[in-house]
């Protein structure tokens, strides 16, 4: 009669191919992982541009917290910062196309050039290490600013430009998020 079973080795060649393929999944897992967060931090910004766009388009007027209920000057927007983890959505109160955080005006309705309002609307942050790396074209202050305008709505860019592009990294991959000035947005 023959005994049947496994030898050490083959027991042992078995582990050791299991365990190395358990390592490249994991490997991999980590890596798809971190392009799945910044493929969600593309779009999600994709999405916020268009969620400012409806806002000028259907000339929604400025939230509560910003006085009379007005539409804004300029209409509302999108700043953004080179390194940030975060950018912000604004209301355009005194329309000079930038994001205003400081002001002495009463209300967003009262708001001139030499007289700002908060514009603040939400500061969106992006998903844990996912910064915007780059700004095209970007201001000597490193921000980029876009704006919507009704009823088509005009899309303006600060600095002034065609289109625009955000760039967000994360550890050495990147994602571009691109507007141009009629309002088309492409994820890259």
């Amino acid at each position: 009669m023959k005994n049947k079973a496994f030898t050490l080795i083959e027991i042992t060649i078995v582990v050791t191919i299991i365990a190395l393929l358990a390592t490249i999944f994991i490997a991999n897992y980590r890596g798809g992982e971190r392009q799945f967060a910044l493929n969600r931090s593309a779009h999600k910004l994709a999405q916020d541009l268009r969620g400012v766009q409806e806002m000028a388009m259907s000339s929604q007027t400025t939230p509560s917290g910003f006085g009379p209920e007005t539409f804004p000057k300029g209409g509302y927007g999108i700043h953004f910062k080179k390194g940030l983890s975060s950018y912000i959505i604004f209301a355009d109160c005194n329309g000079n196309g930038e994001a205003d955080e400081i002001g002495s005006a009463q209300n967003c309705r009262d708001a001139t050039e030499l007289n700002p309002y908060p514009e603040t609307i939400e500061t969106i942050s992006l998903e844990e290490s996912i910064i915007v790396s780059n700004l095209l074209p970007i201001s000597g202050g490193n921000t980029l600013e876009i704006t919507f305008f009704p009823p088509d709505p005009i899309v303006t860019i600060t600095p002034s430009a065609n289109s625009a592009s955000v760039i967000l990294s994360f550890d050495g991959q990147i994602k571009t998020v691109s507007i141009n000035s009629v309002g088309l947005i492409d994820i890259d």
